[in-house]
């Protein structure tokens, strides 16, 4: 792994999100992005070298919907980026941890991802990220 590539904040509203951490990091949100396939809206700020990526459900029975209903606004996940994620993915696997998906799936920002369940480490929900070639 090089980097934590960005941190994912779970919200309730990004119309409401969005100008307060515009504020709180003193930086515009430069990119806005809908991810079907994983039922969430998402805005992308820059903290120094590392992004924040807030995720506002657009499913009432989405995922981000149940973590929000369940914990509360908040930390959702850490993201690193690597250089291989299938070979990343591969030495995890065998390092005994869960995969939640077998293989890299298309994620906001033209990145491949893939999530490592929480029980696993230590309750902090872990995704491998890569850009797409």
């Amino acid at each position: 792994m090089q980097k934590v590539e960005h941190i994912g904040i779970a919200v309730k509203d990004l119309t409401n999100s969005i100008p307060l951490f515009e504020k709180l990091l003193n930086s515009t949100c430069y990119k806005t992005e809908s991810v079907e396939s994983e039922q969430v809206s998402t805005a992308f700020f820059r903290s120094g070298s590392t992004k924040i990526e807030l995720l506002e459900s657009t499913d009432p029975d989405g995922v981000i919907a149940k973590f929000v209903n369940k914990k509360g606004e908040g930390i959702h996940h850490i993201a690193f980026e690597v250089d291989d994620i299938e070979q990343e993915m591969e030495r995890l696997r065998n390092e005994g941890f869960v995969l939640l998906n077998e293989t890299p799936k298309p994620g906001a920002d033209n990145k491949l991802v893939c999530f490592l369940h929480p029980k696993t480490t230590n309750g902090v929900l872990i995704e491998l990220c890569m850009e797409r070639k």
